[in-house]
This record gives C-alpha cells, structure tokens and sequence, in this order.
C-alpha cells in the first residue's frame, strides 16, 4: 500500500465518523466541529510520532513537517510532555 492510499484510507475513515457525528446530532445544531476533530486527530498523531521518533522534538517535528516552535505549541496545548 503506498501513501497516497493511506491517505484515502484515513479521509474515509474521517468521513464516516463525521458522518456519524452529524447522524447523532439527531437535529442538534453542529458546534465547532474542526476543533472537534481537530482535537480527536492532533494529540494522538503528535503523541504517536514523538514516540515513534524516541521523544526527539527535532526530529517529531521533521517528520510532521512542522517548525519545531510549533511543535512545542502544539504540546502545550495538548499537555504533552
């Protein structure tokens, strides 16, 4: 499997929990559904590739593509040590 199908892999599974999400609503009005998500994907991802990259910030933060400055925002946010 190359990247590019990882990618549909994970935009599918996005959209069905997002379709779920809405499904659940039962005729609530959605609320910041990007923060939503957002926190739900953000702090996993970060939390697995600092691991994957043994703690290293510099190197989470390449593989991320991130500036590491950002990275440590992230963190922050996420209370990640």
């Amino acid at each position: 499997m190359d990247n590019s199908e990882k990618q549909c892999e994970l935009a599918i599974s996005v959209k069905t929990s997002l379709e779920q999400y809405f499904k659940d609503l039962d005729g609530q009005p959605p609320h910041a559904v990007y923060d939503m998500l957002m926190g739900c994907v953000e702090k996993p991802m970060l939390q697995f590739v600092l691991n994957h990259a043994g703690g290293n910030q510099s190197k989470t933060a390449d593989i991320l593509g991130l500036n590491r400055n950002t990275l440590r925002k992230k963190m922050q946010q996420y209370n990640i040590e």
